[in-house]
C-alpha cells in the first residue's frame, strides 16, 4: 500500500529522555504496535530523535522512503504527543536562555539567599546551585498589606483576594526603563519579575511585562501570572525557571515542527506537563515542563493498572541508569504544589514525584568497611565496567556477575565499533580486585572470618542498593498516614523489573505489576493522558458561608476560562469535566492542603480537610479557624485515545527458550528464560524464571510466581522467604552494616517528617529547628537525622543523664521531657522528650525529639533574652519529669512546670519583695509542640518494631552497637589522614606519633576560648583539651559541656569525607576535657541562652582553626526576636562562610552549627505588623584572600506597631579570622534608625522598645578569607 493512502491513521507517543528516546506507534492494518528505542543525541546519525522515530516508522510501514533532508509528510498521522526532558536537562546543565531578573528594590539577592539553609549540613565548601540569571535590577516600587484593624478608606486598594494593599510607592516606570534597555544591550532578552505581594497585586508586574515587550524582550515571566500564590522566594523562582527555560523549549519544540510538511495544523499535536497533563505547543511552558517525561510514566501505570488489574493502591516504581522515581496512585493523582528541582524551587501544580539517586549506574564501593552503593554514577560514558570503556563498577555490573542481565539479550553495541556484546570478563576481573580489599578488612577486623565470593559481594550491593530504593517509598507512603504493604509495586523502567521482587518483598508487599511495555511505559503514558487547562487565583478569608459563596463566584469565572482554552482546542463541553479546589490551612500555620470538591457533593470542604489533616498528621487543631488561601479550577479535555487489548486464553503450557544460571542467596541455580512475545494470557511461570521484554529484564525470584494477565502484563505473586536472623553479631557483616546504617538512619528522618508534619510552631515545622534521634540501650547515639548540627550528639548526654537519674523507676509508656542544662540540655527554648522502650520489662532502646519552642517564658517574649544573668531569668526549667507516666499524659504536671513563676535569687524590686519572671506565654502552642513530639518518638518505635520483626531483637541490638563502631573506625581514619596532612602542611616538630596544635578566639566580651588538640597520628586518637578557656560569665553566652561535644561530633563529621552515619562512635577515638566552672562548663545556675547559639559557632570557629581546615566563618546566628503581649516571633540570619583551601567562602547562609530557614518576606508581613525594607548581601564584608570569605547579609525591619525587640549577637567586636594569610571577614552591626532619622548602634546584645515608623537594621559578619592575595 503506498503512503499517499494513509489518511491520519498513524499515531505516534514519544518520551525523549536524556539518554534514550522511546518512540510508541499504533499503526493502520496491525493489531501491534511499532516501537523504537533511539539514542536521545546522534549527531552522526540524525538531527532529531523523534522525528527520526517517526520517519522510520512511517518507511517501514508504508514502504517509501522518506529522505532525511525531506520535510516529513503529515497527511498519514493522525496524532503526536510527546514527553521530553529538554527543559530538565537545560536546568541540570545550567544551558538555559540569558536572563535577568526584575525585583522590589532592596530584594536583588532574595533568590540567592533563598531560605537561607545550605543543602548539604557537612559540607565546609557550602556548594550551592549556582544562579540561573545574569543580571538583575530593582524596580522603585512596593505595596504592603493593611494591619488588623484597619478599615477600607481612600489609602487603600482591594488585592486579587480580597485583602486590603497600600500602594506605598508607585510603580517608577521612567527610572526602569533604562535598566530594562541597559539588559538589552547586553543580549539580554528574557526577564522575570517577582515584586513583593504582586500575588495579590499585579499591576506593578503587568505594567513591566509591557514596557519590557515594547523594548523588545521576547519572553518576560511575570510570577503573579505563573503562580499567584503567597511566598516570594518559590514564586520569583519559578518566574526564573520560566524564563530561563521556555526560550530554549520554543527553540526545540519550533525545531521539531519545522521537520514536517505545511500540513502540520491538521495533526493533534500535545505535549507532557509536569502535573500529568497535555497542552498544546502555545501552552507549553519551562516551569511545567520539568517533569515532562516521568509523568507520562505515572499516568501510564495509573491508567492500565489501577481498576483493571488491582483494586490496590499503586506505588510506582521507574528505574532508570541513573536514578529511580516514586510514586504513588489511589484513584487520583497525587500532586504537589512546590518542588524543588537541581537547587530551584518550583511552585505550580506537579505530579508527586520522588527521586533517589539510585538505578542501574549508581557506583559501587567498599569504604570503611560497609558496602555503599551511588549517589554517584557512572554514567552513559565510560558507564560500567561492562561497557568496554573503561568504566567503574555499578549495580549493573552486579546484575550482569549474577546472570540476572543476560549478554545473549542485550544489545550488542558495545567496544571500539560498538558490535560487541557486554564485557562479563572485565566485569569478573574488576569484582575479583575488589574482592580482595573487602576480605583482606575482614580479616583484620576478624581473623576466623571465612573470604566472600564475588557473587556474595555482587549480591550484597543489589541488596544495598534496594534498601536505599525501598527508603523513599516508605517516606512517600507512610507520611501520608498509608501503609506500604498494602500497596501494589507497578514496576517499569529500564532497570525495574530486574529488583522489583526484592523491593516489594523487602517492603512487606505482596504483589507486583510489569507493564508489558515497561521499558516504554512514560511514551505509552503519553497516548493516555489527558488535556490539561488550568486557573488559580489568590482569596483570603476565614472559611464560612460568605467566605464559601464568594469562592463559589470566583470559581465560575475560573470554570468559564478553563472551558474556553479546552473549546479553542476543539473539546466539545460533554467531552470535559472541572474540578474545584480550594487552598485551605489553620490560622498560624503554613501547613495548606489543596482540597478538591468532596465526592459526596455535599460541598463540605472544610469536613474534608480535617479528615485529610487527620490522615496526613494524626491530629485537629481545635479552636482554630480553617482559612481559604486560594480558589482553584482544573478542567480536563478527556481524550479516550488508547484502549487496552484484551488477550485469547493461552493454549499449552510456556516454554522455555533456553536456561541460565542465576545467582541467589542461596547459591546459582538453573533458571529458565522466555519471551514475553511467546507467552500468553494465563500463562503462570514459578521463580525463579527470567522473562525477557524488549530491552527489559524481568527477574522472577524463587518463591514467586509470575502469572500474564488478559492484558499482557506480568502479576507476580511475592512468597514470603524468611530472613537469616542467625547472622554474626560479634563482628559485622559488611552487607548487613550498611542496610542497618540506612534502615536507622531512615527512622530518624521519618520520626523528623513526622515531628514536622504534627508541629503547630512555625520555629518545627517551617524553620525546621529540631532534631530527632534513636539510642541503644546505654544511652549511645545511634542515629541521628542531620536537622539541626549544635543538636547532633548532645542529645546522648540528654538519654544519659535521664538514664541515671530515674535508673529502675523508667517503666513502660513513660515519656520523660528535660530542657535543663545540667541534664544534658542545651538552653532552655530546646525541650527534649525521651521515650525508653522495653520488651519483656527489658529496656531495649530509646528515641528522643528536641525542638526549639518559641516561648518558654523568661524575662522578655521569644524566651531569648540578650540580658539574662541567671537560668531562672530565661525560663521554664524542667530537669526530670515524666511528661507521660505508664500511658497517661501528665497535662497537669507538665502545665504547672510550664507556667510557674520564678523566683530572682539575685534581684528584688525596690520594695524588697522578690522579682518574679513569668513561665510560658504560649502554653498552648507548648502543649501542642510536646504531643507532636510525643508522637515523632512513637513512630520512631513502630518503625524500629517493624525492623525488630523482620531481624529480631538480638540482631538489632548487635547493628546499634556495629554502626558505632563502624563510625568510630572512620573517626581514627580521618585522624590519621589529618594528623599526617597538617604536619606536612605546618612542617610542624613531631614528638613521635603525637602532633599537638593549637587554636584560640574571642567572645566579643574579651572571654577566650583555647583550645590545645593533640592527635596521635599512630592510634587515630584526638585529645581536645580546652584548658585555659575563660570561667563562666556573667552573661548568657556560657555553653554547657553538651554544646561544646555537639561542636567537636559536627567538626569531625565535616573532616570526614565519607558519608557515615553520625552516632556515638564518632566521638569513640575523641577524649574531651573542658575545665569545670569555664564557660564551657558553667554552674547549674548559669545563663545559658546565648551559648547554645553564640559560643557553639566559636567552639566550632576554634576546632576547625585547629585543624587548619578553613578560615573562620560569621561565628553567630544573628537571634532576632520581637512582640508583644499577643504574639512573638523568632528568627536566626545567615551571614558570610569561612573560604578553605580550595573554595570561596559562601555568602548570605546558614554556617556551621544551625541550619534553619528563614521565614519567607510575604509570610512575614502577613503575620506580623513589619515591613521589610531591605534583605540582600553586604558586599565586600567577606574578607579577602587567595579565596575570599562568603558575604553576610543586611536586614532592614520597619514596626508598623509598639513592640518589643531584643537581639542577640556576636563578633561585633571581634571579627571572624582569615587563615593562612586570609583576611578577616567583616565585624558585625545591629541599628536602630528612629523616626527622625537618627542611627542609633545597639551594640551585640540589646533590648529596645520601639515605636512605628522606627527600622531595625542588622549587618551580619562575613566570613575570613583563606592564603594570601598575591
Amino acid at each position: 500500500m503506498g503512503e499517499e493512502s494513509y489518511q491520519r491513521e498513524f499515531r505516534f507517543c514519544i518520551d525523549r529522555g536524556g539518554t534514550f528516546t522511546d518512540v510508541y506507534a499504533e499503526v493502520p492494518g496491525e493489531p501491534n504496535c511499532r516501537v523504537i528505542k533511539l539514542l536521545s543525541v546522534d549527531p552522526a546519525n540524525y538531527e532529531d530523535a523523534p522525528t527520526e522515530g517517526i520517519r522510520r516508522i512511517l518507511e517501514e510501514v508504508t514502504g517509501k522512503k522518506i529522505p532525511r533532508s525531506d520535510k516529513i509528510p503529515t497527511h498519514p498521522i493522525e496524532w503526536i504527543r510527546m514527553g521530553t526532558t529538554v527543559a530538565t536537562n537545560a536546568l541540570l546543565e545550567r544551558k538555559g536562555e540569558r536572563l535577568a531578573l526584575c525585583v522590589t528594590k532592596g530584594f536583588k539577592d532574595l533568590l540567592q539567599i533563598g531560605n537561607q539553609a545550605r543543602p548539604k549540613i557537612f559540607d565546609l565548601t557550602v556548594a550551592t546551585p549556582s544562579p540561573l540569571y545574569a543580571e538583575v535590577i530593582e524596580a522603585e516600587e512596593r505595596v504592603q498589606l493593611a494591619l488588623d484593624g484597619e478599615v477600607e478608606s481612600k489609602r487603600f486598594v482591594k488585592g486579587v483576594s480580597g485583602e486590603l494593599i497600600e500602594v506605598v510607592k508607585p510603580l517608577d516606570e521612567e527610572a526602569l526603563k533604562p535598566l530594562l534597555e541597559g539588559l538589552l544591550k547586553k543580549g539580554i532578552r528574557s526577564l522575570a519579575v517577582v515584586f513583593i505581594h504582586s500575588y495579590i497585586y499585579p499591576a506593578h508586574e503587568l505594567a513591566v511585562e509591557r514596557l519590557a515587550k515594547a523594548l523588545g524582550f521576547k519572553q518576560v515571566s511575570l510570577s503573579s501570572a505563573l503562580t499567584p500564590m503567597v511566598r516570594a522566594v518559590p514564586r520569583g523562582f519559578t518566574a526564573t525557571v520560566d524564563a530561563y527555560l521556555t526560550p530554549i523549549i520554543k527553540d526545540y519544540l519550533s525545531g521539531f515542527l519545522s521537520r514536517f510538511d505545511e500540513e502540520l495544523d491538521k495533526v493533534n499535536v500535545l505535549f507532557m506537563q509536569s502535573d500529568g497533563g497535555l497542552t498544546p505547543e502555545n501552552r507549553f511552558s519551562g516551569h511545567k515542563a520539568i517533569l515532562s517525561g516521568p509523568a507520562g510514566g505515572v499516568v501510564g501505570y495509573a491508567r492500565t493498572t489501577f481498576g483493571l488489574e488491582t483494586e490496590h493502591p499503586l506505588i510506582g516504581f521507574d528505574m532508570g541508569g541513573t536514578s529511580t522515581d516514586v510514586s504513588r496512585y489511589a484513584g487520583s493523582y497525587e500532586q504537589v504544589l512546590e518542588t524543588q528541582t537541581a537547587g530551584v524551587i518550583i511552585q505550580a501544580p506537579q505530579l508527586d514525584i520522588n527521586t533517589v539517586a539510585a538505578g542501574g549506574g549508581s557506583k559501587l564501593k567498599f569504604q570503611l568497611g560497609a558496602f555503599r552503593v551511588g549517589p554517584e554514577s557512572v554514567g552513559a560514558h565510560p558507564g560500567p565496567v561492562c561497557y568496554r570503556k573503561g568504566g567503574e563498577l555499578a549495580v549493573t555490573d552486579a546484575n550482569l556477575l549474577l546472570g540476572r542481565v543476560i549478554p545473549d539479550y542485550f544489545p550488542s553495541i558495545f567496544g571500539p565499533n560498538e558490535n560487541e556484546p557486554l564485557d562479563l570478563e572485565a566485569t569478573r576481573e574488576a569484582f575479583c580486585k575488589l574482592a580482595d580489599t573487602i576480605n583482606s578488612y575482614r580479616r583484620e577486623v576478624d581473623p576466623s572470618s571465612r573470604d566472600m565470593g564475588i557473587e556474595e559481594i555482587a549480591l550484597g550491593f543489589i541488596d544495598v542498593a534496594n534498601e536505599a530504593m525501598c527508603r523513599p517509598i516508605r517516606e512517600l507512603t507512610e507520611m501520608k498516614g498509608h501503609e506500604t504493604r498494602k500497596h501494589t509495586l507497578a514496576c517499569f523502567g529500564g532497570a525495574g523489573p530486574q529488583h522489583a521482587c526484592a523491593i516489594a518483598r523487602a517492603l512487606g508487599m505482596r504483589e507486583v505489576i510489569i507493564h508489558r511495555y515497561c521499558g516504554i511505559l512514560s511514551a505509552y503514558g503519553m497516548g493516555l493522558a489527558d488535556v490539561v487547562e488550568e486557573a488559580q487565583e489568590p482569596y483570603a478569608a476565614v472559611y464560612g458561608s460568605d467566605s464559601m459563596f464568594e469562592a463559589s463566584k470566583r470559581s465560575k469565572v475560573l470554570t468559564e476560562q478553563v472551558k474556553q482554552q479546552l473549546r479553542l482546542q476543539g473539546f466539545k463541553d460533554e467531552n470535559i469535566h472541572t474540578d474545584l479546589y480550594l487552598n485551605l490551612r489553620y490560622e498560624g500555620t503554613d501547613t495548606a492542603m489543596m482540597i478538591r470538591t468532596p465526592q459526596d457533593g455535599s460541598n463540605n470542604y472544610a469536613g474534608e480537610f480535617l479528615k485529610q489533616f487527620r490522615q496526613e498528621y494524626g491530629f485537629e487543631l481545635q479552636k482554630r479557624n480553617i482559612l481559604i488561601s486560594d480558589v482553584r479550577v482544573r478542567g480536563v479535555g478527556v481524550t479516550n485515545i488508547l484502549k487496552p487489548v484484551v488477550m485469547e486464553k493461552a493454549a499449552g503450557e510456556p516454554k522455555a527458550e533456553k536456561s541460565y544460571q542465576v545467582y541467589f542467596s542461596n547459591g546459582w541455580q538453573e533458571t529458565p528464560v522466555y519471551l514475553l512475545e511467546n507467552l500468553g494470557y494465563g500463562h503462570a511461570i514459578e521463580g525463579p524464571a527470567i522473562i525477557i521484554n524488549g530491552n527489559s529484564t524481568l527477574l522472577i525470584e524463587p518463591i514467586c510466581k509470575a502469572v500474564i494477565t488478559k492484558y499482557g502484563n506480568i502479576r507476580i505473586e511475592i512468597g514470603s522467604v524468611p530472613i537469616n536472623t542467625e547472622l554474626v553479631t560479634k563482628v559485622a557483616d559488611v552487607v548487613q552494616l550498611s542496610i542497618f546504617n540506612n534502615r536507622f538512619m531512615g527512622i530518624a528522618e521519618q520520626m523528623g517528617r513526622t515531628l514536622q508534619r504534627t508541629s503547630i510552631s512555625t520555629n518545627i515545622k517551617e524553620r525546621l529547628d529540631f532534631s530527632c534521634a534513636l539510642f541503644s540501650p546505654d544511652g549511645g547515639l545511634v542515629a541521628n537525622a542531620p536537622h539541626v548540627p549544635v543538636h547532633l550528639g548532645a542529645m546522648s548526654s540528654t538519654v544519659c543523664w535521664q538514664l541515671k537519674y530515674w535508673g529502675e523507676n523508667l517503666k513502660e509508656g513513660d515519656v520523660l521531657v528535660t530542657n535543663h542544662p545540667c541534664a544534658g540540655g542545651s538552653h532552655l527554648p530546646d525541650i527534649t522528650v525521651i521515650t525508653p522502650v522495653f520488651r519483656d520489662e527489658k529496656l531495649i532502646f530509646f528515641v528522643a525529639s528536641r525542638g526549639h519552642h518559641a516561648e518558654i517564658g523568661g524575662i522578655t517574649p521569644g524566651s531569648m533574652p540578650p540580658f539574662s544573668k541567671a537560668i531562672w531569668e530565661e525560663g521554664a526549667s524542667i530537669k526530670a519529669f515524666k511528661l507521660v507516666k505508664q500511658g497517661s499524659f501528665q497535662e497537669e504536671g507538665i502545665i504547672k512546670l510550664l507556667k510557674a513563676n520564678m523566683y530572682d535569687e539575685y534581684g528584688t524590686h525596690t520594695d524588697g519583695a522578690p522579682r518574679m519572671i513569668p513561665g510560658t506565654r504560649r502554653l498552648e502552642d507548648n502543649l501542642s509542640d510536646l504531643r507532636a513530639q510525643v508522637a515523632a518518638n512513637q513512630r520512631g518505635i513502630v518503625l524500629i518494631g517493624e525492623l525488630i520483626e523482620q531481624y529480631s531483637l538480638d540482631l538489632m541490638q548487635a547493628y546499634m552497637m556495629h554502626v558505632q563502631t563502624n563510625a568510630e573506625a572512620a573517626v581514627r581514619e580521618m585522624l590519621k589522614s589529618v594528623a599526617a596532612q597538617v604536619a606536612k602542611q605546618s612542617k610542624l616538630q613531631k614528638q613521635g606519633p603525637l602532633i599537638t596544635l593549637r587554636a584560640e578566639d574571642y567572645m566579643d566580651d574579651g572571654s577566650v576560648i583555647y583550645l590545645k588538640l593533640t592527635i596521635d597520628e599512630e592510634k587515630g586518637e584526638a585529645f581536645f583539651d580546652f584548658e585555659g578557656t575563660s570561667p563562666e560569665v556573667y552573661g548568657n553566652w556560657n555553653a554547657p559541656e553538651a554544646v561544646t561535644a555537639a561542636a567537636v561530633i559536627y567538626c569531625l563529621r565535616c573532616l570526614v569525607d565519607v558519608d557515615i552515619p553520625l552516632n556515638q562512635g564518632c566521638l569513640a577515638p575523641v577524649t574531651i576535657h573542658i575545665p569545670p566552672g569555664s564557660l564551657l562548663s558553667p554552674s547549674e545556675k548559669a545563663a545559658v541562652v546565648g551559648g547554645n547559639v553564640l559560643t557553639s559557632q566559636r567552639v566550632t570557629d576554634v576546632v576547625l582553626t585547629a585543624f587548619q581546615a578553613c578560615a573562620c566563618s560569621q561565628g553567630c546566628m544573628n537571634n532576632l526576636t520581637f512582640g508583644d503581649n499577643t504574639f512573638g516571633y523568632y528568627e536566626t540570619i545567615g551571614g558570610g562562610c569561612g573560604a578553605g583551601p580550595r573554595w570561596n567562602g559562601t555568602s548570605g547562609v546558614q554556617c556551621h552549627m544551625t541550619n534553619t530557614r528563614i521565614t519567607d518576606p510575604e509570610i512575614l508581613e502577613q503575620r506580623y505588623p513589619v515591613l521589610l525594607h531591605r534583605f540582600g548581601l553586604r558586599e565586600n564584608s567577606g574578607g579577602a584572600g587567595q579565596y575570599r570569605g562568603g558575604d553576610g547579609i543586611i536586614r532592614e525591619i520597619e514596626y508598623r506597631r509598639p513592640m518589643t525587640v531584643s537581639i542577640l549577637s556576636e563578633r561585633r567586636v571581634y571579627a571572624p579570622k582569615g587563615l593562612m594569610g586570609g583576611k578577616d571577614g567583616a565585624r558585625g552591626q545591629n541599628f536602630l534608625i528612629r523616626k527622625d532619622g537618627r542611627r542609633v548602634y545597639l551594640g551585640g546584645k540589646n533590648t529596645v522598645d520601639v515605636q512605628p515608623g522606627e527600622i531595625l537594621q542588622i549587618l551580619t559578619p562575613g566570613g575570613g578569607g583563606w592564603g594570601y592575595t598575591s
